[in-house]
């Protein structure tokens, strides 16, 4: 209970201190998952280890600065980063690894700091590790993804989601 009480307050230190110094971010990841989840079922929420965060480019000078100012770690090497305690930034508009079909969603597909559902989904299939698949089934199980969402994305994306959407066990 003590390391998701971690997680929370470390997410809202982040995003605390992003809003004081008006910079303009997204939460995304595992974080993003949750809070679309508990909005439909608190239950069914899953705990997380890791905060991210997605930012311009151009912002993450002050950003570092802002989110250090509030004792936290800041680590901008995407996925590869390994510190599990820091906030992990991953940049708009940019590929977070050079082999994803797609980049991360810009800023403007974000509402009040949280990276809206659609763009959501649409980075977990990107990425399509192993916890990508289980945020994607969680949403799916919430009822948040039905099937009707394939028709949103490309052809490779929505081949992954039907995958998940055809076995609710898998």
């Amino acid at each position: 209970m003590a390391a998701a009480a971690d997680v929370r307050d470390r997410l809202r230190r982040a995003t605390a201190a992003l809003c004081a110094h008006v910079i303009p971010h997204a939460v995304v990841g595992e974080c993003a998952v949750a809070e679309w989840v508990e909005w439909v079922d608190p239950t069914a929420v899953r705990n997380t280890q890791t905060v991210q965060v997605l930012l311009d480019r151009t912002d993450l000078p002050a950003a570092k600065v802002a989110m250090e100012s509030a004792g936290l770690i800041v680590s901008f090497d995407g996925v590869d980063a390994k510190n599990r305690g820091a906030v992990h930034v991953l940049f708009a508009g940019e590929k977070v690894r050079p082999e994803h079909l797609l980049p991360a969603p810009g800023l403007n597909e974000s509402q009040a700091g949280l990276l809206s559902i659609d763009p959501l989904v649409r980075m977990k299939l990107t990425s399509f590790l192993r916890g990508d698949r289980v945020d994607v089934r969680d949403l799916i199980d919430a009822g948040l993804i039905d099937a009707t969402w394939p028709a949103k994305f490309p052809p490779e994306l929505a081949a992954r989601l039907q995958e998940l959407l055809d076995t609710p066990d898998g």
